[in-house]
């Protein structure tokens, strides 16, 4: 997997931080939308177990990967095993076929964000229900939101129809919500980002077409450059990394999967700069505020 680079960085002051940041984001939120805390999802994508373990001794329990083989070595590592044992995984990156199975097999392996396609829907189904577990697998289908060709996600348009595909044909999932990445340099400046009123109008076409309750359907929008805004129009689930675990190294080592690396876009390493710029303006204040 990718070589991991421990930076002087405190996640604990980074983390108090950020749920502040949630929490004032939250209380701007309009009461039209539904009132659900958001949930913190800590990314920590090629950044070692001692991370990992440093933010769930101050509380943190949902953490988030992109690549399967990184999020297997993580969850089956005998440090996490012993002393994290109601950790939850979320999985947030692209998922090929041929990655289900082991994928699966993650220990506390809570959610599956990026379902975009039936035949994904239908292994997933299969391969959970023969692994026997007794609660079904939670999901959140992809959309892409920005129509970029690096994206993945279904088109907005097939969003009620990928959902009504799982409820219908996939009894071992349980749909919770619908997930995006949006468009990395979008300026906040301009104005409410398209890519969260697109979410959603998905969801309000999902829940009218399906008779589900908008409250029963969770938003997944908004990462470490733009989570507050997201927030504040109804994200129920925001994915941090760099702002609570400082910049990441895309060093590769030898065991690193092709599918794996290629699937590091130019703009998402243009987002991860951005996110380190972002990283000074935080070690600043934290350094201020101390």
């Amino acid at each position: 997997m990718f070589r991991r680079m421990a930076l002087d960085f405190d996640v604990g002051k980074a983390l108090k931080l950020v749920r502040e940041r949630i929490q004032n984001a939250t209380q701007k939120r309009s009461k039209s939308l539904p009132q659900i805390e958001p949930r913190l999802v800590a990314v920590t994508k090629t950044k070692p177990v001692s991370m990992v373990l440093e933010a769930y001794n101050l509380g943190q329990r949902y953490f988030g990967e992109n690549y399967v083989n990184e999020l297997y070595e993580k969850s089956t590592s005998e440090k996490i095993l012993d002393q994290c044992p109601d950790i939850r995984w979320h999985f947030i990156g692209h998922l090929q076929k041929s990655n289900v199975k082991k994928l699966l097999k993650v220990p506390n392996l809570h959610m599956i964000e990026t379902l975009d396609n039936e035949k994904l829907a239908q292994m997933l189904n299969s391969s959970w229900e023969k692994m026997q577990k007794d609660v079904r697998l939670k999901i959140m289908v992809q959309i892409n939101t920005s129509a970029e060709e690096s994206k993945h996600g279904c088109e907005p348009s097939q969003s009620t129809h990928l959902v009504s595909y799982v409820q219908e044909h996939c009894p071992s999932l349980d749909f919770v919500g619908l997930m995006t990445i949006g468009a990395f340099d979008r300026d906040p400046a301009l104005g409410t980002n398209p890519d969260f009123l697109t979410m959603r109008k998905c969801r309000d076409e999902v829940c009218q077409a399906l008779g589900l309750k908008i409250e029963e359907v969770e938003l997944s929008m908004g990462m470490s450059n733009d989570f507050e805004s997201a927030i504040e129009e109804g994200s129920t689930n925001v994915r941090i990394g760099s702002t609570i675990f400082g910049a990441r190294s895309f060093q590769k080592d030898s065991s690193s999967s092709n599918s794996e690396q290629s699937s590091i876009s130019d703009k998402e390493q243009t987002k991860f700069k951005d996110a380190a710029a972002s990283e000074h303006l935080l070690k600043t204040s934290l350094q201020s505020n101390s």
